[in-house]
């Protein structure tokens, strides 16, 4: 049996989005870091791209390359949200996501403060995370450029087999 290019690249589209997902849960898992609001919303592209993926397997080739841009071009959205949290760690703008300020405490006793307070902290958008000491290029910033150079392969790899469509 052989697997046709598209297929191929599917199975690659596949695996790079579960790595990006997993090394993002694995930096939350194993080394403690905790994700802002932002870096949440930044994980959805690479799951619907998965999804869409893992769908264009089940498709014929015609369809199933459509799905394969469409997840291209679900990243390249993900890279707009990763580009603005980058911006809002660079202190370019506000983060748009309630979220990310501080906790409003409301009440008029300590006891009525300390009930309104979350139970976890959340982490401030605008504290860049650096995995890497040496490299000075956030997660934010990792997950743009993995995004962007996911896009740049699907849309490589579509401009590349337009002619031979296998």
């Amino acid at each position: 049996m052989t697997i046709t290019r598209t297929r191929f690249a599917l199975t690659n589209a596949v695996i790079a989005a579960g790595a990006v997902l997993g090394s993002a849960l694995g930096a939350e898992r194993f080394l403690g870091i905790v994700p802002c609001a932002l870096c949440l919303l930044e994980r959805w592209p690479w799951r619907i791209a998965v999804v869409i993926a893992l769908a264009g397997f089940l498709l014929p080739r015609g369809p199933a390359r459509a799905a394969l841009a469409l997840a291209g071009l679900v990243v390249l959205g993900g890279a707009g949200i990763a580009a603005v949290h980058v911006g809002v760690e660079v202190g370019l703008w506000p983060s748009p996501l309630p979220e990310c300020a501080a906790p409003h405490i409301t009440g008029g006793s300590i006891a009525e403060r300390l009930a309104s307070m979350p139970a976890r902290p959340a982490k401030p958008c605008d504290e860049a995370t650096y995995i890497v000491p040496w490299l000075p290029v956030s997660t934010a910033a990792m997950n743009l450029l993995a995004s962007l150079a996911f896009s740049a392969a699907v849309a490589t790899f579509l401009w590349r087999s337009r002619r031979n469509v296998a």
